[in-house]
């Protein structure tokens, strides 16, 4: 079973159970979980629901993206179809009525920050690593991940989104994609706790712990300072002439990724934060998706990075200079209704 939902006691329980796979989500996996909240949702029975991944290494690195590239270099119908029911869930987690408890352990990547970091009570612990990613595979962040970066502090969502940059717990806390810090030991017994009753509140009461220091908080003045630059090539630039190592390591990591994503992005994440609501994000980044999903970089970087593993993706265009306005504002161009 790709994901098992049961009743535990008070819960609805959600266990993505891909491990081999990082517990990657897919089309069928969507349609189980809102299927399992049309159940949970008017029953009374059950006073809160539980996300967790099953394994040792995360809760979810994100979609099947060997399944994107798949439908990328056919009709592309498959893929469509996924991110439309996955942003609908997304929206739906968010508006949901009841807590929805997400336990972020290990890894917390794309499609799974979309069932996460939505919900109102988010868990990280000393493992979590969550990110964006998605330039580095000729994407752009989705699954509301554009509202949730474009809300951090200052411009530390440009920078994680345009370096892919993971997050410790300390800064998902920081960044407003979590909540809560609590030991990843202890973890069974806030869900016990769950299970048997308890409000998020009382069940995380003697178990949340601080998360230690936040990286991106010491970093918070080179890369407000530099990510605040209205171009990709202004923000290199400035990165570059930092006097400081870790600007010049962020400005190689940027222009190692698809410039045409790269450009994109920083032009959605701007976006984003003139829209006011998550299904407006989500409509906007339904836009960018289908289009990506028609150009080459999207199955050219799940080749390199997945495939084939080269690590050497070809980049069309190549270079961020090549990359047109016009280019990035058809990604923006309707897509038909999401919602």
């Amino acid at each position: 079973m790709s994901v098992l939902l049961r009743r535990s006691g008070a819960v609805g329980r959600i266990t993505l159970d891909r491990p081999g796979a990082l517990n990657a989500l897919t089309h069928d996996m969507v349609r189980r979980i809102d299927a399992a909240l049309d159940a949970w949702e008017p029953d009374p029975a059950v006073t809160a629901v539980v996300l967790d991944g099953a394994g040792d290494r995360g809760l979810c690195a994100g979609g099947d993206i060997r399944a994107i590239r798949e439908s990328a270099l056919g009709d592309r119908a498959e893929a469509a179809g996924f991110w439309r029911d996955e942003y609908r869930l997304n929206a739906r987690i968010a508006r949901f009525p009841k807590p929805w408890v997400a336990l972020m352990d290990g890894i917390v990547m794309g499609g799974g920050v979309g069932l996460s970091a939505h919900g109102s009570v988010r868990v990280v612990t000393e493992r979590s690593r969550v990110a964006m990613p998605e330039v580095g595979i000729g994407f752009v962040p989705d699954v509301g991940g554009t509202r949730l970066l474009s809300r951090a502090p200052g411009e530390l969502g440009t920078h994680l989104a345009l370096t892919a940059t993971a997050m410790g717990g300390a800064d998902a806390l920081l960044c407003g994609f979590a909540d809560h810090h609590v030991p990843a030991a202890l973890l069974p017994e806030l869900t016990a706790a769950l299970g048997g009753g308890a409000d998020p509140a009382a069940a995380l009461a003697g178990r949340e712990t601080p998360a230690g220091p936040s990286v991106l908080a010491d970093a918070r003045e080179w890369i407000d300072s530099c990510y605040a630059a209205d171009s990709v090539e202004e923000i290199v630039e400035r990165l570059r002439s930092h006097g400081e190592p870790e600007p010049k390591e962020a400005a190689e990591r940027i222009l190692g990724h698809s410039p045409t994503a790269v450009k994109v992005t920083l032009a959605a994440l701007r976006r984003a934060r003139a829209l006011d609501t998550l299904e407006q994000c989500l409509e906007q980044e339904w836009r960018v998706s289908t289009a990506a999903l028609a150009g080459p970089d999207l199955p050219e970087g799940v080749r390199a990075q997945v495939v084939d593993k080269d690590r050497r993706p070809r980049w069309s265009p190549a270079s961020l200079a090549e990359v047109t306005e016009a280019a990035v504002e058809a990604h923006f161009a309707p897509a038909g209704p999401l919602f």
